[in-house]
């Protein structure tokens, strides 16, 4: 037996060994944070980091701040940025093989790494010299830790260096993720109407009467049940693979604001808390930036966007300001008119041939693949299916991305802000600013196309110039609400505003409106608020919206023969006991809103069917069934109850035994279904899954999590509140500012996973750093 222990013992050492080199790898590349270093800096700069790793940046001038930013952004997180960069590039696949092509191939159609560079080009010179300093930095940065960060060492492969061309690629990944729909929701909706008859199409994708959240104060009246026979589409009983349904936009946030008439002392106050997807490291970097300017102390604080030289969100002691997805429509869909061998396509000007562009996509382990993609004077053909139409898109044009968001760390009133808007290339958002006079207002920052089309919604023909964009709006043309008599502003995703406003912006799948509407009351609630009471509407995880679906099972469905048949006693009691909130320990929130998801999916499988058929889901379409739903339960008529189904009544008590069955067998019994088991955090580091023993010390704790979908507490497992940040401008030391993980992407920083605990316990943080902990200087090389 001594071979077998000399073996084992052999194999310990190794690994043992193994273990103490990868440590010591680790150890040898850890960002720096004491000390000095030499850099391409004009003065010598001061990077001071607080017990979380809040980064504060001392210069004399903006040009040397925004290297020091690049210099901790690539320290910290250059791996994030890299893949940043390559999902709007399409480059991903350079990185990890033949599993990202295909996703490689959808992203070259938008030729997204030539638009960034001709972005660059055009830039202003200031705004070129900031990126520059930004670029130089983040590469020394990368050059000072020496080995390269960790993940490159697993996947086999070296970092390359960064572009200026690169922090727009960024800008564009965030399109992708806010705006990326990609015309599939017009296509969707375009089936749809084409299926339907008109009354039907029109009833059942219509905005939430129910939920009237829109900040002009604005409605919409009900689309009533129509008369006319229930669509045979709609009762054919068909499968589906995947019967989820667009209910509630993942991405999105909630930002609010009490003007100085609402407060104690005359401040106004914002809250923010941008919706994304979660992982290690997060999306967002704090930042202090300090600089001297024609003899001025200049600074702005908040977070930043690892791979950007600005403050995304944040405050410059005059205005705060934080943005929410706008989920308006920022793209159109273009149906081509081919000729016969589909070679050339109709224009008012007549025919007009394709144009074809070649991308070159690098393959980790194999050989260059070349992909061909066909252009039209609007815009990118579509992949198959659908490849005949062509999609239109903000993103597209020169006016969609710039970097004119650095002027907000210049403004200092809120009228000041709302101006510098119109002139911002982002992804659309809802901007909300509040200033030290105590005014707040909202626009919308990001271009606003000028177009002409007969529906928004579905897709269009072209070919005769009657429908078209025509450029962009100018300034005069954006919705603006300055300093509302209320003294309260809110935006949550849903609808903001209605009339002619609306049809100016459109629709790209508004929220319901619930969640906006338990915002807005909650400010209405209190004559006065404070940080604190603001951060409290930021953790409110009061499930309102279901409250309905509650009494419709506690009153309708669960009857007493019912109940007897098939043992629901224990059910009906958890129903009526913890229904209220999404709350960890509640079984009575997952039972209803389990309930409710199976309702809509069984009342429309025939419709997810019908999109699946064409190479669509449910989860396409931009409004939600749930109004509809809820009507179709109101007037019980025999003709609209679904195949398969007898009555309504059998279709929800079906709802419920699937439903509860489904939870059954995922948790193993009721007791055990607590909303917390259901939604228990999966924040992941994307190498996390590829090492083997040792991947769940990249990730975070699993950890159960109040909130959910439809309530200002947004959270699911992999998606949520990615900062929380309260500030009121020029007393930001009252403030709050935190992040999930930490600041750090290196696992052996002590600030890897420095904000995790505060974020998930809900835990006030400061909005400016802490007392200093660590001091790096970077010195002007010799």
């Amino acid at each position: 037996m001594r071979w077998l222990k000399w073996i084992l013992l052999s194999l310990f050492s190794l690994a043992l060994v193994s273990l103490l080199s990868l440590y010591l790898a680790l150890k040898s590349n850890q960002p720096q944070y004491d000390g000095l270093v030499q850099g391409a800096v004009e003065h010598q700069v001061e990077l001071s980091r607080d017990a979380q790793g809040y980064l504060s940046i001392s210069a004399q001038n903006r040009s040397d701040a925004s290297y020091a930013l690049g210099f901790s952004h690539a320290q910290e997180r250059f791996f994030q940025m890299d893949l940043l960069r390559r999902n709007a590039a399409g480059e991903l696949s350079e990185l990890f093989g033949e599993m990202a092509l295909d996703l490689d191939q959808k992203r070259r159609m938008h030729r997204f790494r030539h638009r960034a560079e001709l972005g660059y080009e055009a830039l202003a010179a200031e705004q070129k010299q900031l990126l520059d300093r930004y670029t130089a930095g983040v590469n020394e940065g990368l050059h000072q830790l020496g080995l390269p960060p960790f993940e490159y060492w697993l996947l086999q492969s070296s970092p390359r260096v960064w572009s200026p061309a690169d922090s727009f690629l960024v800008l564009y990944s965030m399109f992708l993720d806010l705006q990326g729909s990609e015309g599939k929701d017009e296509l969707a909706m375009g089936l749809i109407k084409q299926k339907l008859p008109a009354d039907w199409y029109q009833f059942l994708m219509q905005h939430s009467p129910d939920w009237q959240a829109a900040m002009d104060g604005s409605e919409v009246t009900a689309i009533p049940l129509p008369a006319s026979p229930y669509p045979t589409v709609l009762k054919q009983q068909s499968a589906c693979s995947d019967c989820g349904l667009f209910d509630s936009r993942d991405i999105g946030s909630n930002n609010f604001a009490v003007a100085g008439s609402r407060t104690a002392d005359g401040r106004a106050i914002l809250a923010d808390d941008m919706h994304l997807g979660i992982r290690v490291p997060g999306t967002w970097f704090k930042a202090r930036l300090q600089w001297q300017q024609e003899g001025k102390t200049k600074w702005v604080a908040g977070v930043t966007l690892p791979g950007t030289p600005a403050v995304v969100a944040g405050s410059n002691g005059r205005i705060a300001w934080g943005f929410t997805n706008s989920t308006a429509d920022w793209t159109d869909v273009i149906a081509l008119k081919l000729d016969e061998k589909a070679e050339r396509y109709q224009t008012d000007d007549g025919w007009q041939e394709f144009k074809y562009q070649n991308e070159v996509i690098k393959v980790k382990g194999q050989p260059d693949l070349v992909r061909q993609y066909k252009e039209t004077i609007w815009g990118p053909v579509m992949p198959e299916p659908f490849a005949g139409y062509a999609l239109r898109w903000v993103a597209h044009d020169p006016q969609g991305a710039n970097f004119n968001l650095l002027q907000l760390e210049q403004a200092d009133s809120a009228k000041a802000a709302l101006q510098i808007a119109t002139t911002v290339g982002v992804p659309t958002q809802n901007l909300l600013v509040a200033d030290d006079r105590g005014v707040i207002g909202w626009t919308l920052i990001g271009a606003l196309p000028e177009r002409q089309l007969t529906d928004m919604d579905t897709p269009q023909d072209w070919s005769t110039g009657k429908n078209r964009w025509m450029g962009y709006h100018n300034a005069k043309a954006y919705p603006t609400i300055l300093q509302p008599q209320s003294g309260q502003l809110w935006t949550a995703n849903s609808r903001m505003i209605g009339g002619e406003q609306l049809a100016l912006i459109g629709n790209g799948g508004y929220d319901l409106g619930a969640r906006g509407q338990q915002i807005r009351d909650s400010l209405t609630a209190q004559a006065q608020h404070s940080e604190q009471s603001l951060h409290q509407i930021q953790l409110d995880h009061r499930a309102l919206m279901l409250a309905r679906w509650q009494q419709l099972l506690l009153n309708q469905v669960l009857t007493p023969d019912f109940i007897a048949e098939h043992q629901l006693a224990a059910y009906r009691d958890y129903v009526m006991k913890d229904a209220s909130a999404a709350s960890i320990s509640s079984v009575g929130y997952s039972l209803v809103r389990s309930f409710r998801a199976k309702t809509i999916e069984l009342a429309f499988a025939s419709l997810t069917a019908l999109l699946e058929e064409n190479r669509l889901s449910g989860r396409d379409l931009k409004f939600s069934l749930e109004t509809a739903t809820w009507a179709l339960l109101q007037q019980p008529r025999p003709d609209t109850v679904p195949a398969g189904f007898d009555s309504w009544k059998a279709l929800l008590q079906r709802a419920v035994l699937d439903s509860k069955n489904a939870l059954e067998q995922q948790q193993g019994n009721l007791a055990q279904a607590t909303w917390g088991a259901l939604n228990t955090s999966q924040i992941n580091h994307p190498l996390g899954s590829a090492i083997p023993v040792l991947g769940d010390w990249l990730n975070m704790p699993a950890m159960p999590m109040n909130g959910d979908s439809h309530m200002p507490r947004v959270q699911n497992k992999v998606h949520g509140q990615s900062e929380r940040m309260v500030v009121s401008p020029g007393h930001e030391e009252d403030g709050l500012l935190v992040i999930p993980a930490g600041q750090s992407g290196h696992p052996l920083s002590p600030f890897y996973q420095a904000d995790h605990a505060f974020w998930l316990h809900e835990k006030w943080l400061g909005f400016l750093p802490g007392e200093t902990t660590y001091l790096l200087k970077i010195e002007p090389k010799a």
